[in-house]
């Protein structure tokens, strides 16, 4: 579910140590650099990891952590054996990355006309809205999205239709004796589960051990992103712009 009103660390640059970017750089550079491209914008034999699904919402490295040290054979990259501490580099490296870019792509637009944006057909986007995309079923134009073209400019309700204000997934985590545990996930691999509760208590388990019902309010828009096409998303924005 998209928190239009809400501030969040995607709206400001991240502080990221220069001294962990650098040996990010390194490391990228050493492990991943010869599919994804020296800066991360992609390469022959890679996608760009600056408008990645996983990269984008990304909190706090638990998901790029994982597809590094996972893989994903299944698109031909294989696991690849970093310590937590170089994971660590590599993600400060990537987030360094997304800020610098999203920061040359709003200085484009300092000046500039926000209609230069609104080359859509909002009809088309209306029809993607309801049909193809499926965000009918979490949104309203009349509910949460009434007047929603009048709230921001053009740059802003893009990037927020893109990438919305992250959201932490919550869990049901229920034990072999059968308690359950509910709260924010904190921590999620194929080998482990951790939540936080409503007091503040850390949960952690064995995948195998517990069973694990997770309701996550961004799915949709990760699993959206990667499918999009430049129409699409020119034909969404200028529909979002069509509700004054």
């Amino acid at each position: 579910m998209i928190i239009w009103g809400q501030e969040t660390p995607r709206n400001r640059a991240p502080q990221v140590p220069a001294e962990a970017v650098q040996r990010g750089r390194a490391q990228f550079t050493q492990s991943c650099a010869f599919c994804h491209g020296p800066n991360a914008a992609g390469g022959t034999h890679g996608p760009s990891l600056i408008r990645s699904a996983v990269v984008r919402h990304d909190e706090d490295g638990s998901l790029i952590g994982a597809v590094i040290r996972q893989g994903r054979p299944e698109q031909g990259m294989p696991p690849i054996p970093l310590s937590a501490s170089q994971v660590a580099d590599v993600v400060a490296f990537l987030r360094s990355r997304v800020a610098n870019a999203d920061i040359r792509s709003a200085s484009r637009r300092v000046g500039g006309s926000g209609d230069k944006l609104l080359v859509g057909n909002a009809e088309a986007g209306k029809a993607f809205f309801q049909g193809a995309g499926g965000c009918s079923g979490c949104h309203s134009p009349t509910g949460d999205l009434a007047g929603i073209g009048r709230k921001y400019p053009p740059a802003d309700l893009q990037a927020r239709l893109l990438y919305p204000p992250r959201k932490r997934a919550t869990a049901i985590v229920t034990d072999s004796g059968g308690r359950q545990y509910r709260g924010e996930v904190a921590l999620l691999t194929d080998y482990d589960i951790a939540i936080q509760d409503s007091d503040g208590w850390y949960h952690s388990w064995p995948r195998g051990a517990v069973t694990v019902n997770i309701s996550d309010p961004l799915a949709a828009h990760r699993s959206l992103l990667p499918k999009y096409t430049d129409s699409d998303m020119h034909n969404m924005l200028a529909y979002l712009e069509s509700l004054q």
